[in-house]
């Protein structure tokens, strides 16, 4: 068993005596050292002066019931005991200038003694680890008779030590991810270890966060249940502020998002907060982050790394704590190689990045999505709708068939199964209903039809993107890869959106996913770059 090393404060109420009577009296320092079954090793016993004599008086008698005990008295002076900051910046400065010895010594944190602040204080830095070990209680005997020690209690703050206790946490983290997916029970392996990371970070982390995904992917909604997982949790107090940044232009822009002063533009009748101070405390969703001006972007960076910034026409800088979450369903890695997004905000947004997939790629989870849209149906119109068994397994093959598009992500999802619900007579939702429903997602996702059928199935002209003679290199099948791969990527809205088309079924196979570099790599294999096949 390796020494036992206690520290503690003297007890300048509990501890005192000067005369032989103090030995009938229960002294929870001194009992620390009458045990029969332990040994206390060493004894770190903190003191003021001006009660350096009784700190004289217990060393002493530690040493007649304990020759074993070593008892160093540590001057420890306070201008205020009842001063927390004060005591608990004196207590760390210590305990970071001990030497603890955790392979040789095991160390015990008595708690009995000292002021109510002195006690919270020790809890703390033995909770945090900056005080390794665990926390003494003593208490005296129901009888006291002299030499009677009382009881010693130690008490583990590792929590990983306690099975109830962690699997109390494992619920909570169960509870915390459903809650994050609003009880839905996804199948997607990747988008549930997706969301499993998400709940760490959103629980532990205020730094930026930026989701990234195709419009519909859910993004706003994951940003909101982040902040009210939060506020649940009681770390936030202010409110959800959203604001999709493609509606912001020109001056009002900067006014939006940083607020501005009375009379600083024309139109400026008065003071206006802006979204950033009315986030104070909350949480400030960005979406389409990409859409903003450069300007905007340089603010908003100094807002986000100083919780300071200036309004419009303001000389003077105002505050606000806020945490950001940032959606786009750009690639704003291109977007800072052609310096239409800034490196520098870029990076500090990007320190947690989740790529969230659209709903053709996570066909399993359409399922459970189509079950929770109808209860969402029937708790607002109060109408229980149901599938027949023989329309439901229609409408599934087709939803996850690669002939379903679901160019507009989960909202297509939801104005399908509210046509259903709605069109549905007795509550039930019949085979021809569904065949319906079919045919007119199948003309909104062709509304586009001939003239983006056309464009897409343009001859693409290697010899201009290549030049003649490295086209003419090509063996014809890697030529008409590359037609499709320049065609796919013509259609697209972003690098990651051509990616997540093109890689669509192996992507699932992968435990990273980056369909945007994979496909970044290939075109560059052709000495070709994005930008140039989208402009063109």
């Amino acid at each position: 068993m390796k020494p036992i090393v206690v520290i503690g404060f003297l007890g300048t109420q509990l501890d005192a005596g000067q005369g032989a009577g103090r030995w009938n009296k229960w002294r929870p320092t001194v009992s620390l050292a009458q045990h029969d079954d332990m040994v206390v090793s060493r004894m770190e016993l903190l003191y003021t002066l001006k009660h350096k004599a009784l700190a004289e008086v217990v060393k002493a008698d530690i040493a007649a019931v304990s020759p074993e005990t070593t008892v160093n008295l540590v001057p420890f002076d306070l201008a205020d005991p009842w001063d927390f900051g004060e005591v608990y910046t004196r207590l760390y400065d210590w305990a970071r200038a001990y030497t603890f010895d955790t392979e040789r010594e095991q160390y015990w944190t008595h708690i009995t003694t000292g002021t109510h602040v002195a006690q919270i204080c020790m809890f703390l830095l033995s909770e945090s680890r900056v005080v390794p070990g665990v926390l003494a209680q003593t208490s005296p005997p129901r009888k006291q008779r002299e030499g009677e020690a009382g009881k010693c209690t130690l008490i583990d703050l590792d929590l990983s030590r306690y099975d109830v206790i962690a699997r109390r946490f494992d619920a909570e983290q169960r509870d915390a991810v459903a809650f994050l997916k609003s009880g839905i029970a996804t199948r997607n392996a990747r988008f549930n270890a997706l969301i499993d990371e998400i709940e760490r970070v959103a629980v532990r982390s205020r730094a930026p966060i930026l989701l990234v995904g195709p419009t519909g992917a859910g993004k706003s909604f994951l940003a909101r249940r982040m902040f009210e997982l939060k506020q649940a949790r009681h770390q936030m107090s202010g409110p959800f502020v959203e604001v999709n940044c493609a509606t912001l232009r020109g001056d009002g822009a900067a006014s939006t998002l940083f607020g501005h002063r009375k009379g600083s533009f024309t139109g400026a009748a008065s003071d206006r907060a802006g979204l950033l101070r009315t986030a104070n405390q909350g949480a400030l969703f960005l979406d389409e982050i990409g859409e903003l001006g450069l300007d905007e972007q340089a603010m908003l960076l100094k807002a986000i790394e100083e919780k300071r910034f200036f309004p419009v026409g303001a000389d003077k800088e105002v505050e606000s704590d806020f945490q950001l979450i940032a959606g786009t369903n750009r690639d704003l890695r291109s977007d800072v190689a052609e310096g239409r997004f800034r490196e520098d905000l870029f990076a500090r947004i990007n320190l947690w990045t989740y790529d969230l997939p659209g709903l053709a790629q996570r066909p399993e989870d359409i399922e459970p999505n189509i079950d929770h849209l109808l209860a969402i149906h029937a708790a607002e119109n109060h109408r229980v709708v149901r599938f027949n068994a023989e329309a439901r397994a229609a409408y599934l093959r087709f939803a996850q068939s690669g002939e379903a598009l679901w160019c507009g992500n989960f909202r297509d999802l939801s104005a399908s199964v509210t046509r259903l619900a709605t069109l549905a007579d007795g509550g039930r939702i019949p085979v021809a209903l569904v065949e319906a429903e079919i045919e007119r997602l199948r003309w909104l996702w062709n509304r586009e039809g001939p003239a983006r059928r056309s464009a897409g199935a343009a001859d693409v002209d290697l010899g201009s993107l290549l030049g003649d003679d490295r086209a003419a290199a090509l063996d014809l099948f890697d030529r008409l890869q590359l037609e499709a791969v320049v065609r796919v990527c013509r259609d697209s809205r972003s690098l990651s959106d051509a990616g997540r088309q093109l890689f669509q079924a192996s992507r699932a196979q992968r435990s990273v996913v980056n369909d945007a570099d994979r496909l970044r790599k290939y075109l560059t294999k052709h000495g070709l770059e994005w930008s140039r096949i989208a402009a063109g």
